[in-house]
């Protein structure tokens, strides 16, 4: 029986683009920036809703996450445009960016509710902690897609040194 190989994330030339985009560097800052502001946005959703101080500290983290998210989304589209051809759903990365919709959806619901005012401070946290899951199974997704890019080299650099020896 033959195993199947993984499908590789990036052709050569994908690989190219996306080594020479300015955008790689921007979704490489974004991406721990974004992941620092949910850390502490998350501790203080948490601590509000079990001690109930400094709710607006907490409302307004969400606000600022929502933000961040934004920004990396909108990079990150124009990253996927320029290494694969298409803003969103290229095959390589179509169910992060299916997921990253529901994540998107989630916080822009918390946006919504917050700037009208009219759910209770706690119902709007815990709506925050929905988008938060949501974002903490997408950025899985998406550390998961980077361990698999650098596997992918891996080969290479063996079948170069491979090829090197035989020569």
């Amino acid at each position: 029986m033959q195993q199947s190989q993984p499908q590789a994330l990036y052709t050569p030339e994908q690989r190219a683009r996306r080594d020479a985009t300015q955008w790689t560097l921007v979704q490489g800052v974004l991406a721990p920036v974004q992941f620092l502001v949910f850390l502490v946005s998350l501790y203080l959703v948490l601590n509000s809703l079990k001690t109930g101080e400094h709710t607006d500290w907490a409302l307004a983290s969400v606000v600022v996450k929502t933000l961040v998210l934004y920004a990396i989304m909108i990079t990150g589209s124009i990253w996927e445009k320029v290494v694969y051809g298409k803003y969103l759903f290229a095959h390589a990365f179509f169910w992060e960016d299916v997921v990253s919709m529901v994540v998107l959806a989630l916080h822009t619901a918390y946006l919504w509710v917050w700037w009208q005012g009219q759910w209770s401070s706690a119902d709007q946290l815990w709506l925050a902690l929905a988008a938060y899951g949501t974002y903490a199974i997408n950025a899985a997704q998406y550390i998961r897609k980077l361990r698999m890019a650098r596997l992918q080299k891996i080969p290479e650099a063996t079948m170069a040194s491979n090829a090197q020896v035989i020569s």
